[in-house]
Formats: structure tokens, sequence, C-alpha cells
């Protein structure tokens, strides 16, 4: 990924994260998507007392893109306010393989600029997809 783009990501998904609803954990979190025309959705984790019905910033930001017709994204960027960088969740890594145009870049930052890059794949080896759902389907 170009050095621009992943820094406009950064400085978006940092500025989301403070838009964060965290009543509960107080851990916010800000995501940026690129898309495959080259647009930047971001989104944050919205909390909710029923816990179950909280939504990750990385989910959030990918439906953001897909209501606007958007259904391949070719990049996720996550800052946290951690000293360490935070990987996505396992129901975030899904539906990011569910949108991931290919193998994608998975780019986790932490405010002060400490990061982790993985890719979709090692993130999640073996995803359930629709071929996964084939009569014939050999694992």
């Amino acid at each position: 990924m170009k050095k621009e783009i992943k820094e406009k990501m950064f400085k978006k998904a940092a500025e989301a994260k403070k838009n964060a609803y965290v009543p509960y954990s107080e851990f916010p979190l800000g995501a940026a998507i690129l898309t495959e025309d080259g647009s930047i959705y971001t989104g944050v984790n919205i909390e909710n007392a029923a816990y179950g019905l909280t939504n990750c910033a990385e989910r959030s930001a990918i439906f953001s893109a897909v209501s606007q017709g958007h259904r391949k994204i070719e990049a996720v960027l996550i800052v946290s306010s951690t000293e360490e960088p935070v990987p996505p969740c396992g129901s975030c890594r899904q539906v990011i393989n569910e949108f991931a145009d290919g193998d994608i870049e998975i780019i986790m930052m932490t405010e002060t600029g400490k990061e982790i890059t993985m890719t979709s794949t090692e993130l999640l080896p073996g995803a359930f997809s629709d071929s996964s759902m084939e009569k014939d389907n050999e694992l």
C-alpha cells in the first residue's frame, strides 16, 4: 500500500475513533476501509447495554461502504488507544473475508503509530465462504 494512502486512512480512522460510543468498555476503536475505487469509509465501535447488540469499528466501516454500493474492500486499518495494536475480532475477520477483494492487508495501529500488518488469510485461515456451502466441498 502506498504510504500516502495509509497515512490518509490512519488520520481518518483516528479522527473517527473520537466518535466511538463505549460507555461500558471505555475501549474506543476507529477503522478505515479502502474500497475498490479508492474511497475510504470509517467506522467506530458502538456499544449497547445489551452487549450482543454492540457493533465493532471494522464492521461499522464495512457496512457503511456496502450501504453506499461498494462490494469489495482492498484494505482495512484499525486504530486503538492501546500500547500494542489490536487485531479484529473473529466476527470482523469473517465479515472482512466476505467483502475482501482477494487477500487484502489488515493494518493494526496504535495512536502513536506502532503497527502490525497481516493479510486477511493470515488472520482467518480456512475462512467460511460461499464455496463452503457447496455439496462437493472438500477441505
